[in-house]
């Protein structure tokens, strides 16, 4: 009989135990998470530091957290909040009456990664008579295209983006639409780095060949239009835009409603139409799902709408013009360190940045920013473009923006001092050598073990990651996503405990 009081045990225990002890146990676990609120993470989660938001947007899901979107019929509730969620997406992304876009329709979906997994699959439905459909994006694209081309037996064609500018050239996005071409893609903005691609010179490209094009503003396509109004010269990537067809934004990112909830429009019914599935050839009810999911709780999607409700147009635009000036803020404290400078001047609410020659490594500059209390997220290297790290502001970030700058030339200091990571020699030539095909899970602890992650890879992580970095920056990308592979599933192995 387990001990029902020690974390770790198991989830079933053999009588249950109070609400007060469960609850308890949540809150001990999270306490080893990184930080959600208080401007020091700049990936993952997105907090506006509204007050009374988080109260809200849990008592919304808790009064539709039972109520099922398998059937719109049963909840018309859940059915008036997502076609509201989609309208204002509609509204803000260049769509509606009175615009050039005024049929737009859409989906509420989990997340970006299901929004872009529906967007590819409604361009192959679309064309049946395609045998081997295939997708044209930028090396920048997300990585969720390329894993709905895995799922969706898809061909993927990645256009490679110029190292100074980091967007594609609209004419080599052209010359790789072929006659099999279902989709083009495009971000606006991108997620690496925070840039806009030339969405009017690709959608036209696009539209001239017959096929859709989608941007993929799930990052930060809620900001931009914003942006916009207060003066940033954001380019035109929404449906004013000819030949945009999809677009995806997430409102869990900065509409800052709870996780997850994005939004996938179409410019019109017709487009929507292949996104569907529809079965009825069985002896129960028939199914028709416009997304993945058949259930799903109606929890987050009323979480977003208060979210909406609350903070409204004219909250947004503060929001915006916070996020605005953190950004400024932090890209001057960049620019002011010896060492350092960034991908690309910000245009949205990323701040990019890598080490110029002779500056420190990366990879420990991430660890001693982490040491401070700052959860950086670094990017390891890519064809002609180097090892980077990312920064994603929001709102919550702009009180602490004075305390960055100081910090980060400590950090560098410390990185300077500490010196570029060097792998064992034997590492280097194994991930030289090695093939994904011949990683087993006996090298992988091998690998692990000569990284000093010890030989409990279901203990705790390390606090520094910057020789695991190195050793993934040095590895080709399939490497890289074999160890990755490896390791997370040494990671993810069940907790049993014992029912009694």
């Amino acid at each position: 009989m387990i001990d029902e009081n020690t974390l770790g045990a198991g989830a079933l225990s053999r009588d249950g135990v109070s609400a007060e002890q469960a609850l308890d146990e949540v809150r001990r676990l999270r306490a080893d998470d990184r930080p959600t609120h208080g401007g020091r993470l700049f990936a993952y989660v997105y907090d506006p530091a509204v007050p009374g938001l988080d109260a809200l947007t849990a008592a919304a899901h808790s009064e539709s957290a039972h109520v099922n979107g398998l059937d719109p019929t049963a909840f018309p509730s859940l059915l008036a909040m997502e076609n509201a969620l989609v309208g204002a997406a509609g509204r803000v992304l260049g769509g509606g009456p009175g615009t050039t876009a005024p049929d737009v329709v859409g989906s509420v979906t989990s997340g970006g990664t299901e929004s872009l997994i529906l967007a590819v699959k409604a361009a192959r439905d679309a064309h049946p008579e395609i045998g081997a459909p295939r997708i044209v994006v930028p090396s920048t694209a997300h990585a969720a295209f390329a894993k709905a081309a895995h799922y969706l037996r898809v061909a993927l064609d990645v256009v490679p983006v110029s190292p100074d500018t980091l967007r594609p050239e609209p004419a080599a996005m052209a010359a790789a639409i072929g006659p099999d071409t279902v989709l083009v893609a495009c971000s606006a903005p991108s997620y690496a780095h925070g840039v806009v691609d030339p969405v009017a010179e690709i959608a036209a490209v696009a539209a001239e060949a017959g096929v859709r094009c989608h941007v993929d503003a799930c990052f930060g396509g809620w900001t931009l239009p914003y942006l916009r109004r207060l003066g940033a010269p954001v380019p035109a990537f929404d449906f004013e835009v000819p030949g945009v067809t999809s677009i995806s934004v997430d409102l869990h990112k900065y509409a800052y409603a709870p996780k997850g909830v994005s939004v996938l429009l179409h410019r019109d019914a017709a487009g929507r139409a292949p996104q569907y599935f529809a079965y009825a050839d069985w002896p129960g009810y028939t199914m028709i799902n416009p997304v993945i999911a058949s259930t799903r709780s109606g929890g987050p999607i009323a979480a977003a709408y208060a979210t909406l409700r609350h903070l409204g147009d004219a909250g947004y635009l503060r929001l915006a013009a916070t996020t605005r000036d953190a950004v400024t803020g932090l890209a001057e404290a960049v620019r002011a360190v010896d060492g350092l400078r960034l991908m690309v001047e910000p245009e949205s609410t990323v701040v990019c940045f890598t080490a110029t020659k002779g500056g420190p490594d990366l990879f420990v500059l991430v660890d001693e920013l982490t040491a401070r209390g700052w959860h950086t997220q670094p990017q390891l290297s890519y064809a002609d473009l180097p090892a980077s790290v990312h920064l994603t502001v929001t709102a919550s970030v702009a009180p602490r923006v004075a305390e960055f700058g100081p910090d980060l030339v400590a950090a560098v200091a410390a990185a300077r001092a500490t010196g570029p990571v060097r792998l064992p020699a034997e590492l280097a030539s194994l991930v030289g050598t090695l093939t994904p095909e011949a990683l087993t899970p006996e090298v992988v602890a091998g690998l692990a073990a000569g990284l000093g992650l010890g030989g409990d890879t279901a203990g705790p992580l390390p606090d520094r990651m910057a020789v695991v970095n190195t050793l993934l920056d040095a590895s080709p990308p399939a490497m890289r996503e074999r160890l990755l592979v490896e390791f997370v599933g040494l990671l993810q192995r069940p907790s049993w405990g014992s029912a009694g």
